[in-house]
Formats: structure tokens, C-alpha cells, sequence
């Protein structure tokens, strides 16, 4: 069990369990009646190439001081990530009179303005400076950028009518409904598009992508409700996708509908970005997912490997962290701090459960999964900062370390409850199947845990950790609540790579890549680079420029440190080959690899003592042992009969 919450927590457990009561009278979503008026918000996206948005807000009100305020804490950011620095030009008006507005002392979210008596309609007008995702081309827009609503309401109670401009002959992509539904059309010029009528958190939890080279693919037509895979892109070809992507990721429909046993939406849209300018986004959201890769990600097979359980993991989340969510990361306003001490079960499970969906899909093949799954578990493994922090503060302090330096980011840790709870839920899984036999699975435990309720709309449901061992002795009893509490609360200064062994497995390391560690190296994010890491201890990128340092590592005793820059390694200037010559050649000998840096404005000379040579990970075969992996990652729709069936 989790340690006692601090006196200053409890009143959230009160919270909690105030909201446990209303979904027994049918969830969140429908736990209180909205007010009856809603408000009315135009986004316009016209100016978006030149990186600017605009939004015209029409707010119901009193007469006397109204409070309002923008998103601070956005779901699924884990971090106070709301854009107000970049909101500007806001001005409100009453009866076509400009009205005086202060922003609040402490919350510098919030906006007071004093209402005049007789009015009932407050009118703001706001701009946003884009930062990122637009292009000329194409623009994402998530709604926090431009929402200004009633502060200290719950979200889910402020009804909102919203509707949209964007530029001429841009196609939209979005789970909205226009006023009337049907199919999305083109906007004509200069038009704008109403939306059906929702509530801020629900809009919020709506991003739109637009562009001028759109398409929109159905998915798997035999499944209910409708999926589609909407896509902008800066070059036309970029946008017409393979028919091998097209039909994975309608594979990934049909394998979710069975792994879940549910849905939770009333329409979901895969809303894809391809471009290296807007790429570089993840993010999930009950009916659409937000996904931006580079402009040639699912170009050819292996660029696709990078970003192959993209699509599975945001999809996932529908599921696992919109509909399922941490009773303490849930909070009824995007105000208040979202506490992500569970987030090894909304990122963690969603990490594992994307990597097999994926696999399962065709979206990776089974062999690039193990491979994949041997690189997450020796970074892992290989990560000195385990010694002195345990993996529940990695979610804990999810907030101070998304987005950190790299620079000894081994020995600090980062969002580490990604890949540790991925290895931590295979280890359930396998520890399920050895336990029965291979009767039952963790697939057993997400019909129970994640379709609570059946088919239902984008509703919230938050859980506690005792509900998770509940859940996984209704699959096999067992001591759940210590395999969880020690595999997530303990010191462990080595991974947890049980559920690899059990799975057939063992983690090895080759004196060669893997074909998939080679194709990421040369085709990943990042550009062409080495591995060097499990041998002498540093990343480093083609420029010779050092990013992390293994702490304790032959490059860390050498006194080498983050920042610096290789300038030749044993008397040749720096090159990726040079410095993977130098490691070779030093195999076996007691030569230092001797390397020219410069640190700040000198000039030095390094000596790293390290021969052993190269090494790299992979997962070797256990003969004799249940293949568990390669059953885990075999598709599972064909065996459900048909996916439509299993859906319903």
C-alpha cells in the first residue's frame, strides 16, 4: 500500500471520494447540471502563418466583480504547461463599451472585471503568440490557448458553444461535431463552422488540426462507433499515406476493441501532423489524439519504426488516463495541481500495453519489439540515479522533471515511470500467466479494470491504487498490493527485467546493434548517431558535443562532463567512426582512448580507460522457457472471431 497522504492532501481524499459517489449515479460527466447559457468562443486561425491565433469569447455574466481565468494545469502534460505568457490582446467590452480588467495578484491565470449593472453579456477578445505546431501549411490548435471562461466552476459544468475559422481552402480535422453533424466538409471562404454545443473540459479535451493538404482516412468500417485517421501535412505527398500504415492502424482499432472489451467515445479521430517543423507531439485526448511526427515518419518502413507505437499509446490513453483515471491527477478545474504519484499506471501501463498493440497491429513487427523492449530495459538498467531515488518519486516530481536539461539526467532520473512500468505490467502479465498456467493474462485484468461500465461516452472514472489490486485478484489471487508497493516504492538499484525472463528472455549485450537499434540510429529522431553508452558512458551527438555522462561510467571517471565537446579522439578529428574505431581498437589492450576536448574556452586532453568494446542490447532466447513474448505481441482480433462482435 502507498504511504499515508501529508495532513494537507486529505481534503483531495475527500474530494475523491466525493466524486466515487457521483459516478455511482452515472460519472462525472453527467455528476451536475451545467448552467443553462452557454458561452460562445470563435477561434480564428486565419493569421496562423504568420503564428498567430485569435479568439472572440462571449461570457454570460452578473452585474459586479467576475473572475475569469485560462487553463493552467493541462491533462495529460502533467505540468502547469497553460499558455498565458503567449496570450495577449485581451480586451472586454459591454455594450460595445471597453471595460478596465486587472489580473489576479497571485493567480496570474485569473482576470477580475467589474460588470456593469444591466449587463448579461461580457465580450473578450484575446490573441495568442504561437510558439509551435503551425507551419504555413497546417496549425494545431489546443483550446487552452484560447479558452477564458468562469474561475473556481468546475469545468465540466460551464457549457460552451464553440466554432471555428481557419484559412481559405484548409480542410479540419476534429471528434467536434458541427452544428446539425454529418460529415466535415472543406469551410468555404471566410466562413465559420459552428460546433455541437459542450462544456470547457470536454472542449478542452477537443483539438482541431487544419491544413491545406488534408485528408481524412475511415478506419475499420466494421467497427462501431466511426474511427478515422486525419492527417495534414507540409507537402501533399507526404499526406497520402501508405496502404500498409492505413491498414495497421486499422488493425490497431480492432485490437484495442478487443483488448478493451469497450469504448468510451462517441467518435475517435487519429489526428496526425506530418512535418519537421510542427512535428514532435503526443498527446492524448478521449475522442482524438494529437500525434506529430517529421514530415517522412511513416514514410517507409524504417522511419516508421521510430514512431511506430505512437498511434497505439495516444489511442490507449483513451482508455487508460482519459476514461481511467488517478482519483488525485483528476481535479475538477485546470487550476489545481494534478498530483501524479499513480502515473506509473496512466503512463506506465499505456507505455506496455502501446508497445503490444503495435506489435499486435503490424504497426512494429514482433522482432522490433523485443528489440525495442531490450533498449528500454538496459537504459534502465543502466541508470545509476535508481541507486537513491525510488521510481514513485519519478512520478511524484513528474512536474519539476518533464523537460529537463539532459545533463546528468542518468543520475537525476526523468519521467522514468514510462518505461520502468512498462517492464513493471509485463512483469504482472507473465507473473499472471505462469501463475494460471497461461489460462488467463493481463488482458483479462483490462476487460475488468479499463470497461467498467461498458460502452460509454467521454466520461471521467477515477481509481485508487486499492482498486488495482482489487481488480488483479478478481484475475488470479495473489499478494498484488506487495508486488506493486515493492517493484514501485523500493530502492532498486538494477530494472526490473522479471517480466522479461519469464517471458523467455534474457537481456544480453552484443558487440553489434540490432537491426532495429541500427535502423533508429541512422533513422530516428535526433539524425544519424552512435551508441556508446553501455561501453564508455556518453551520449554524443555528430557534432562531437557531449549531452549526458554516465554517472560512475569509464567517461565519468575520466572527469569528462556534459557539455563539453570532442574535438579528436586518439590524434583524428571527432567522427561517429573515429570514436567507435578508437572503442575497438582499445579492446583487450591497456591504452587509454585518448580524446582532445574543449570544455568552456580550453582546451584538454582525456584519457577514458575502458576495454571491453562495443556494447549494445538485445534480448536473447531461453530455450526450454514459455515464449511469452512473441504470445503476448500475437494479434488477437482473428482469435475474437470478429472485431465487430467484440466490440459490442
Amino acid at each position: 500500500m502507498f504511504k499515508p497522504l501529508p495532513d494537507g492532501l486529505r481534503s483531495h481524499r475527500v474530494f475523491g471520494r466525493l466524486l466515487a459517489a457521483a459516478f455511482a449515479l452515472g460519472g462525472v460527466a453527467a455528476a451536475a447540471p451545467m448552467q443553462a447559457q452557454p458561452i460562445h468562443i470563435t477561434a480564428d486561425l486565419t493569421d496562423a502563418p504568420r503564428k498567430l491565433y485569435h479568439a472572440d469569447v462571449d461570457l454570460p455574466v452578473k452585474a459586479g466583480d467576475v473572475m475569469l481565468t485560462t487553463p493552467e494545469w493541462i491533462p495529460g502534460n502533467h505540468r502547469p504547461t497553460g499558455p498565458v505568457s503567449d496570450i495577449t490582446g485581451v480586451v472586454f467590452t459591454a455594450n460595445g463599451k471597453t471595460l478596465q480588467w486587472r489580473r489576479d495578484d497571485t493567480d496570474l491565470y485569473e482576470f477580475h472585471v467589474t460588470v456593469p449593472v444591466g449587463v448579461t453579456m461580457l465580450h473578450a477578445h484575446l490573441d495568442c503568440i504561437v510558439t509551435a505546431r503551425v507551419t504555413q501549411k497546417m496549425a494545431v490548435l489546443e483550446w487552452e490557448k484560447l479558452l477564458l471562461y468562469p474561475a473556481h466552476t468546475p469545468v465540466r459544468d460551464i457549457p460552451i458553444q464553440p466554432a471555428l475559422k481557419v484559412p481559405a481552402g484548409w480542410g479540419v480535422g476534429t471528434a467536434l461535431q458541427p452544428v446539425g453533424g454529418g460529415a466535415w466538409p472543406v469551410p468555404a471562404s471566410g466562413t465559420v463552422t459552428e460546433f455541437a454545443a459542450t462544456n470547457v473540459e470536454q472542449l478542452q479535451d477537443s483539438p482541431i488540426i487544419a491544413g491545406e493538404y488534408f485528408k481524412e482516412f475511415p478506419l475499420a468500417p466494421e467497427i462501431t462507433p466511426k474511427h478515422y485517421l486525419d492527417v495534414v501535412a507540409d507537402d501533399p505527398t507526404d499526406a497520402n499515406l501508405r496502404p500498409s500504415v492505413l491498414a495497421a492502424v486499422s488493425n490497431l482499432v480492432r485490437e484495442a476493441s478487443v483488448e478493451y472489451a469497450s469504448h468510451h467515445y462517441h467518435v475517435y479521430h487519429f489526428l496526425l501532423t506530418l512535418s519537421d517543423v510542427a512535428g514532435g507531439e503526443g498527446l492524448e485526448h478521449g475522442q482524438s489524439s494529437d500525434n506529430g511526427v517529421g514530415e517522412k515518419g511513416f514514410a517507409d518502413d524504417k522511419h516508421q519504426l521510430a514512431e511506430s507505437d505512437l498511434l497505439a499509446h495516444e489511442f490507449t490513453h483513451s482508455w487508460n488516463g482519459k476514461y481511467r483515471r488517478p482519483w488525485n491527477l483528476y481535479q475538477p478545474d485546470f487550476a489545481t495541481m494534478q498530483q501524479g504519484s499513480l502515473l506509473w499506471v496512466y503512463e506506465g501501463m499505456t507505455q506496455y500495453l502501446g508497445n503490444v498493440l503495435a506489435a499486435r497491429a503490424g504497426l512494429k513487427s514482433q522482432s522490433q519489439y523485443r528489440d525495442v523492449l531490450a533498449l528500454s530495459a538496459a537504459n534502465l538498467d543502466a541508470k545509476p540515479g535508481r541507486d537513491w531515488r525510488p521510481t514513485l518519486d519519478t512520478a511524484v516530481a513528474a512536474s519539476v522533471l518533464r523537460g529537463g536539461n539532459p545533463a546528468w539526467s542518468n543520475w537525476r532520473r526523468g519521467q522514468d515511470y514510462y518505461q520502468e512500468g512498462e517492464l513493471l505490467w509485463l512483469d504482472a502479465d507473465t507473473t499472471i500467466r505462469k501463475l494460471t498456467g497461461d489460462k488467463k493474462s493481463l488482458d483479462d485484468f483490462e476487460k475488468i479494470f479499463l470497461a467498467k461500465g461498458g460502452n460509454t461516452g467521454p466520461e471521467i472514472v477515477p481509481y485508487h491504487f486499492d482498486e488495482l489490486v482489487t481488480d488483479l485478484n478478481q484475475v488470479v489471487p495473489y499478494d498484488w498490493a506487495s508486488f506493486l508497493h515493492d517493484r514501485i516504492d523500493e530502492i532498486h538499484p538494477r530494472a526490473d527485467v522479471a517480466g522479461i525472463e519469464q517471458g523467455g528472455y534474457k537481456l544480453v549485450y552484443l558487440d553489434k546493434p540490432t537491426v532495429s537499434e541500427k535502423t533508429l540510429l541512422t533513422t530516428g529522431r535526433g539524425g544519424h548517431r552512435i551508441d556508446v553508452w553501455y561501453s564508455i558512458g556518453l551520449r554524443v551527438n555528430h557534432e562531437g558535443a557531449i549531452q549526458d555522462i554516465r554517472w560512475g561510467g569509464p567517461a565519468d571517471q575520466a572527469q569528462l562532463a556534459p557539455g563539453y565537446k570532442i574535438l579528436a579522439v586518439g590524434g583524428k578529428l571527432f567522427s561517429n567512426d573515429a570514436l567507435l574505431d578508437a572503442i575497438r581498437a582499445a579492446k583487450g589492450t591497456t591504452a587509454p582512448i585518448d580524446l582532445i576536448v574543449a570544455r568552456d574556452s580550453f582546451v584538454s586532453t582525456f584519457h577514458v580507460n575502458y576495454h571491453d568494446g562495443e556494447k549494445y542490447p538485445a534480448l536473447e532466447r531461453v530455450a526450454g522457457t514459455p515464449d511469452y513474448l512473441d504470445e503476448i505481441t500475437a494479434p488477437r482480433a482473428k482469435e475474437a472471431g470478429t472485431a465487430t462482435t467484440a466490440a459490442k
